[in-house]
Formats: structure tokens, C-alpha cells, sequence
């Protein structure tokens, strides 16, 4: 056997703890497309084939594939996540790193939301004087060609945090 991974043949029934991707997928909620990019990523284990090629998936990817969803869920990304798992899997708890990473998160949160209190102030500012202001001419709109906006935000961050 020259592959990675070991070969079953299609034929023989597969036991209860053998799943093929879309029972996989059925029982996780997971998208076969995000199992196969998780196999890629190295989040989860390759699987076993059949001769003709099918992943047959032992019945604790189910367990992995809970973690991974609700490590995303707190809002690890998958890069911490595959770091979280390995070093389980080397025999180091990843608990200290992990609650290190929330640690920085939550001070990283608590930055943003002062951010967005300042910007929200200085938006709330500019539209007092806007209405006293009324209509005001300019090249496109003079109320926002005329604001003086000190801190913006990335909006596309704050659909994301």
C-alpha cells in the first residue's frame, strides 16, 4: 500500500462506526465541502477509503467536529483551533492557551467597543449639526464633504466580530 491512508473494499458492509462523508455531513450539520476543507487543513484525521474511494470516517469525527463548531462558535478561528487540537494530541492540555487566547480576545473586544462608543458620540455629534445645517450644497453632499469625522470604523469588521 503505497497511500496514506488504508483502503476497504466497497463491498463489505460498513459497521456502525464507520461513516461514510455524507452521514458525516447528516449527523454534524457540517457541509461536505467544509469536511473536505477540514480534512485539507489538518483538523481532521484523513480518513479511510473504500477501493473506490469513498472517506469512510470513524464515528469519533462526530466528537472533533463538535469541538470544532463550538470552538467556532466562541470564536476561535480554525488556525487556533488546528493549534488547540495538535498540541492535545502531542499530550499538552491546551487549556492555559486556551483561556490566554480568550484572555487577548476580550481585551481586544473591550478596544473595539471603546472605538465604537467614541465613533458613535462623534457620528451622533455630526448629525445634530447636520439637521441644524439642513440642506447643504457640494459637489456631491456637502454634509458629508463638510464633517469632520476624526475616528471611523471599519464596517467590515463589525459584522464579523
Amino acid at each position: 500500500m503505497t497511500r496514506a491512508f488504508s483502503y476497504m473494499q466497497d463491498t463489505e458492509s460498513i459497521s456502525g462506526s464507520q461513516l461514510k462523508i455524507g452521514e458525516v455531513s447528516k449527523r454534524s450539520g457540517i457541509g461536505i465541502e467544509a469536511l473536505r476543507f477540514y480534512e485539507k487543513s489538518g483538523l481532521l484525521d484523513r480518513p479511510g477509503r473504500t477501493y473506490s474511494g469513498y472517506r469512510l470516517y470513524d464515528e469519533g469525527v462526530l466528537e472533533r467536529l463538535a469541538f470544532i463548531k463550538q470552538a467556532q462558535l466562541l470564536g476561535f478561528a480554525l488556525n487556533e483551533i488546528k493549534e488547540i487540537i495538535a498540541h492535545k494530541q502531542e499530550g499538552i492540555s491546551p487549556c492555559a492557551e486556551v483561556r490566554e487566547i480568550v484572555r487577548m480576545r476580550l481585551s481586544e473586544l473591550d478596544e473595539r467597543i471603546k472605538q465604537m462608543h467614541r465613533y458613535r458620540r462623534e457620528l451622533a455629534t455630526t448629525l445634530v449639526e447636520w439637521d441644524k445645517t439642513g440642506e447643504a450644497e457640494g459637489h456631491v453632499c456637502g454634509l458629508i464633504e463638510g464633517s469632520h469625522i476624526e475616528h471611523g470604523i471599519n464596517h467590515k469588521k463589525i459584522g464579523k466580530q
